[in-house]
């Protein structure tokens, strides 16, 4: 009976993995297709390694190289292929963690960085057209409906067309209202509870999968099978 249960583990444990290789395969491509399709780094040049594309890309990597060692060491039954994988989950359970209370307790610190960041980003926009910052700056504009870092005045006298919302050519021509600094932190917000209960239910597939990895690391060194350390 029990040797029916690990036996079922085994196999609940590597069709686990299999999903979870094939959900980091996807990450991965939907980070390659992000950094190809929309360049937004130059919005804020001291965080540039730090957008969405860039963390998707290494979040894929993770996901299948962490993945498969735990589909490999389960079929394998390879003791030093689950310990591995135990050992990896631990610790990307523990920086999943400290990242989480780092953004909480420099909340303000963070909001500040991202404000001079997208205002030197601004500064570089300025008064040029065509550029990649510009462009970025541009589809920013448009696909989140604001203008500028504040505001429009951010621009000065030369206020994209992206932030207008109707023809330019007026005289006086409606800009948007809101300032992307504060769109963005609505968005955050708006996510806040969603982000929570993800990192929440990534930490607790992650102690389940350690769980997992554990029984079975400890049923081969009892039986004497699989691959020794």
């Amino acid at each position: 009976m029990a040797q029916n249960c690990l036996k079922c583990l085994k196999y609940i444990m590597c069709f686990a993995n299999l999903l979870c290789f094939l959900c980091g395969v996807a990450v991965l491509i939907l980070g390659v297709y992000m950094t190809v399709s929309f360049r937004m780094a130059a919005l804020t040049p001291t965080l540039a390694s730090f957008t969405v594309s860039n963390m998707l890309l290494v979040s894929g990597i993770v996901i299948t190289c962490v993945s498969f060692l735990g589909f490999l060491g389960a079929l394998k039954e390879n003791r030093c292929l689950l310990l591995t994988f135990f050992l990896l989950l631990f610790f990307l359970m523990l920086v999943e963690l400290t990242a989480a209370c780092l953004l909480l307790m420099y909340e303000g610190e963070i909001a500040k960085m991202v404000n001079d960041d997208l205002t030197k980003g601004l500064e570089l926009a300025k008064g040029k057209t065509g550029n990649i910052t510009m462009s970025e700056w541009d589809y920013v504009q448009v696909k989140l409906d604001c203008c500028g870092v504040h505001n429009w005045t951010d621009w000065g006298v030369s206020v994209p067309d992206s932030c207008c919302l109707d023809h330019c050519g007026t005289p006086k021509p409606k800009y948007r209202e809101k300032g992307c600094l504060v769109t963005l932190k609505t968005l955050f917000e708006d996510n806040f509870l969603t982000t929570g209960i993800t990192v929440i239910v990534l930490c607790i597939i992650e102690v389940l999968g350690m769980c997992f990895a554990m029984t079975l690391f400890c049923h081969i060194s009892r039986s004497g099978l699989g691959y020794k350390l």
